[in-house]
């Protein structure tokens, strides 16, 4: 018998990088094996999807608050099974208070896993590479739950090295990655020009926006490079630098055609900050070669963009994971990366190219510009990373250590063409996910 997973998380129609993970995991999981407690959508303070998660009976939307949270309001949306492990994900923003947290965890008296999805390894607030207030709940934290997990090599040993006490409780399970096989096999022209129809015939962009794309035809010229860009816009991703990025590339290499496009829309029409930055952007890069394109891509046309684009280009200022980076490895794409945290582990195991330096970067994206081949073999690797770590098989190490807490030590199959053939929920949802 499967353990059964109770994930206490944010969730569809919230709009937020968590809640796409929770959604992508239970999207992937055996129906009978999970459910999950969520917030109140009133009360939550973000705005909400259109969209509905079609198993809505599998969701409880009832924690008051991010502010207002606590283990009796855990256990009035629990419907208790047999060998059941609450699965908290965890992020700051998510649960305001930190010693309320941990108190909610310490009077919960059944099997407790906490995902830490924003900790850090490289931080100099403390000796460990943790930053201050990570330490300080980490050392809360750990004595009142039966398992934390991390994205990450970095923060399991910065974790471990800090609390070595703890060290069976802390486990790396990777985030998940998406599969686009019918997108992966798409050639580079082919992808180019399905986006290419999407942006100027069926997207929400507005009419200079596709009068540029039609008159510049950067999506139909087999000569022209793409260097680009996806996402949330927001001011801490470094959006900026993909068009520095195309224009020192090309004066390195001026033979070529390169062209830098970013296509996005805000998570919150109403931050001020992002808006802002928003009108910015599109005032200075709708040139020649160069397009800011805001406007929603669809699951579909979210894998194509990702295949079209030649480089996908990602320098964050501040960044942990990426929901973004796990939807462009499925699609076979060519990542050049900021070797930063937890983002910076994932690319370089999944072979993109990454530098801690942003000159050494470019030379590298150079390299792959004039060697045809790096940019057959760089996608091979990155699509053997995304089958590896695919969000259905992610799912099955979360059930395997969700197997090894349960109070019977019932442990989940390991076969994996067993598992496979159990049936998982299934939705039509499908969304750009988000950086933390």
């Amino acid at each position: 018998m499967m353990p059964s997973i109770s994930l206490v998380s944010p969730y569809k129609p919230i709009i937020c990088g968590i809640a796409d993970y929770a959604y992508f995991l239970t999207r992937e999981a055996p129906g009978h094996c999970w459910d999950v407690l969520s917030f109140d959508l009133d009360n939550y303070g973000v705005p909400l999807s259109k969209d509905q998660p079609s198993a809505t009976n599998h969701v409880w939307y009832g924690i008051s608050s991010r502010d207002d949270f606590s283990a009796s309001s855990i256990l009035q949306g629990l419907e208790p099974r047999a060998n059941q492990v609450l699965w908290f994900q965890h992020e700051f923003g998510i649960w305001r208070d930190n010693a309320r947290f941990v108190n909610m965890l310490r009077d919960l008296n059944m099997p407790k896993v906490v995902t830490l999805h924003t900790l850090h390894f490289q931080s100099n607030e403390t000796r460990y590479g943790l930053r201050n207030e990570e330490y300080s709940f980490l050392h809360s934290l750990l004595p009142h739950t039966d398992a934390i997990t991390v994205f990450s090599d970095g923060v399991c040993k910065a974790v471990r090295h800090a609390f070595p006490e703890y060290t069976d409780k802390v486990h790396v399970l990777r985030h998940g990655t998406h599969l686009y096989p019918r997108f992966a096999r798409m050639s580079k022209h082919e992808a180019k020009a399905r986006i290419h129809e999407y942006l100027v015939d069926e997207s929400g962009l507005d009419k200079p926006s596709k009068d540029n794309l039609r008159q510049q035809r950067v999506f139909l010229d087999p000569d022209t490079i793409i260097i680009g860009a996806t996402g949330f816009i927001t001011v801490s991703k470094g959006t900026e630098l993909l068009y520095h990025a195309r224009n020192v590339l090309q004066q390195v290499l001026p033979k070529h055609k390169i062209a830098a496009v970013y296509a996005g829309l805000l998570r919150e029409v109403d931050s001020s900050v992002d808006s802002e930055f928003a009108a910015e952007l599109k005032a200075k890069h709708n040139g020649v070669g160069q397009f800011f394109l805001e406007t929603y891509l669809p699951g579909d046309m979210l894998a194509a963009m990702l295949r079209a684009l030649d480089i996908y280009f990602y320098w964050p200022s501040n960044c942990t994971q990426s929901g973004i980076v796990a939807h462009a490895l499925g699609a076979g794409t060519t990542i050049a990366c900021r070797d930063v945290e937890g983002v910076g582990e994932t690319v370089k195991m999944a072979g993109g190219l990454t530098s801690a330096n942003f000159g050494q970067l470019i030379f590298k994206i150079a390299q792959a510009i004039l060697h045809p081949k790096l940019r057959v073999e760089i996608p091979e690797r990155a699509l053997g990373y995304a089958e590896e770590f695919s969000w259905r098989n992610q799912v099955l190490r979360h059930l395997e250590l969700a197997g090894q807490l349960c109070p019977s030590r019932v442990r989940c199959p390991t076969d994996r063409e067993s598992f496979a053939a159990e049936p998982a929920a299934t939705s039509t949802l499908c969304h750009v996910g988000a950086d933390r």
